[in-house]
């Protein structure tokens, strides 16, 4: 097993951050050749997707996200009003799991790593990142 953190930092309310390629970087460092490569966002805030990296995609998501959790009077509000945030991790997800075959992980042609800030912008985001061999 191979395992690492690196950090983000974010500066949107909402923001798309591709990271595949410094995901791969970790999985060429790990020298594992078959497994797969586990990331995990430590944050009630943030999510990650496996989906296409296009400019236009990229703003349809925020647009999507903004429109899907409007900002309305929920009870979290009144302790920090994020609850948007929180109601859109919960729905995407906080992590991802991906094959390694060869010491590259297994993606299609349009499937990128992609974190997504729902309560920035942020400082530090964490990303964990633990890659298993096939024993």
């Amino acid at each position: 097993m191979f395992q690492t953190t690196f950090a983000l930092k974010t500066n949107d309310k909402i923001e798309v951050i591709d990271i595949t390629k410094k995901i791969e970087e970790i999985v060429r460092k790990s020298k594992i050749e078959d497994g797969c490569c586990h990331i995990f966002l430590p944050h009630a805030t943030a999510g990650i997707i496996l989906n296409e990296n296009e400019k236009g995609l990229m703003e349809d998501y925020v647009k999507w996200l903004k429109e899907f959790f409007p900002k309305k009077e929920w009870k979290h509000n009144l302790i920090d009003n994020n609850a948007e945030a929180h109601l859109m991790s919960a729905f995407i997800g906080q992590s991802i799991l991906i094959p390694i075959k060869k010491n590259k992980l297994v993606r299609g042609t349009w499937q990128d790593i992609l974190f997504i800030e729902f309560d920035g912008p942020r400082s530090t985001r964490k990303v964990f990142v633990q890659i298993h061999a096939i024993i």
